[in-house]
């Protein structure tokens, strides 16, 4: 009885294993879309002063009226900005308004928004994503903040919406730039030291490039870009030294290639900035200058342009560009 019992037990625990799992994956996998439904369950400061003015019947007086139909007016009359962007003003509050900005962000990289207002007066910071089906609520400053960081999960483009409380105002300034989100790969240089992008062509044109080429010396430390840790460390054909690092805190995992010697094993745990191996030419790049082979690949996606990832915006240097 007590080893059917005990059976039991472990039959049970198993089950609840599998079931925490294959629900953490479905949350993984669905993650995306499930951004979809923020709006739907979120209530932004600004939503919830909007239903205050409304519960004390102030949408109806001429002032409400007014801040009301500013806020929606400036949603839809956005002015186009490319980041980054620094935009100062003021704020009457005896005429309520509202700004907004349109611009595009990428993929890869972090939003960054940060306000200054004279006085004491609540502002309130929104992020909306235009999509095929209308303008969703993207992010919104926390109630008593004036910053807004969001990462976006695809490409696309963005409108940031800015207005003070009702009868509230002030001098303003407003930054807004766009940052990598991951560490640049290789020690000692920067993103002009990129030299071949995602989807040059490669073999005549047969394939195309799947990450971009930084160009370094030999023996260059290339540093984990992000903390996660080491899936796999090998010699291959094309790559020649690699090493596999995962980052779990994007669902993605990070490829380095044609390393001269690797310094980590499979399984380490490493912090953004350890050294994963050495700059080389292995691999199919024997005849070419030492330089790291950088590539990102996300479950359900392949190859994505790492070039954002690692390079705020505008990037590098003129005419670098990452891949539409």
């Amino acid at each position: 009885m007590l080893h059917f019992a005990a059976a039991e037990m472990r039959r049970i625990a198993w089950s609840v294993v599998i079931v925490g799992l294959a629900a953490a994956l479905a949350w993984w996998l669905a993650g995306d879309r499930l951004r979809l439904l923020w709006p739907l369950v979120h209530e932004s400061p600004h939503q919830r002063f909007a239903r205050a003015l409304a519960d004390a019947h102030l949408d109806d007086t001429t002032m409400g009226r007014a801040w009301l139909s500013a806020a929606q007016s400036a949603l839809e009359r956005p002015s186009p900005v490319r980041l980054p962007a620094e935009l100062t003003g003021r704020f009457d509050p005896a005429s309520p308004s509202a700004l907004a900005w349109r611009f595009s962000a990428a993929r890869g990289r972090r939003v960054e928004v940060d306000v200054e207002l004279g006085g004491t007066a609540r502002l309130f910071v929104d992020l909306y994503q235009e999509r095929d089906s209308g303008r969703v609520e993207a992010a919104s400053a926390d109630q008593g903040t004036m910053s807004l960081r969001y990462e976006p999960a695809e490409d696309g483009v963005f409108v940031l919406r800015v207005q003070p409380e009702l009868l509230a105002g002030g001098e303003y300034r407003i930054r807004q730039r766009a940052v990598a989100t991951l560490r640049f790969p290789v020690e000692g240089v920067s993103a002009r030291a990129v030299e071949s992008v995602f989807g040059d062509p490669r073999d005549r044109g047969a394939r195309s490039h799947q990450g971009v080429d930084i160009f370094a010396r030999r023996g260059a430390p290339a540093i984990a870009a992000t903390d996660g840790w080491v899936t796999r460390v090998a010699t291959t054909r094309l790559g020649g030294n690699v090493v596999w690092l995962w980052d779990p805190a994007r669902g993605q995992a990070l490829y380095y290639a044609h390393l001269d010697r690797q310094e980590v094993t499979p399984g380490t745990r490493v912090r953004a900035g350890d050294v994963l191996g050495i700059v080389g030419n292995t691999g199919n790049a024997r005849t070419t200058p030492p330089h790291l082979h950088f590539g990102i690949y996300r479950p359900l996606h392949g190859a994505v342009d790492p070039l954002p990832f690692i390079c705020d915006a505008p990037c590098g240097r003129p005419g670098m560009t990452y891949a539409p």
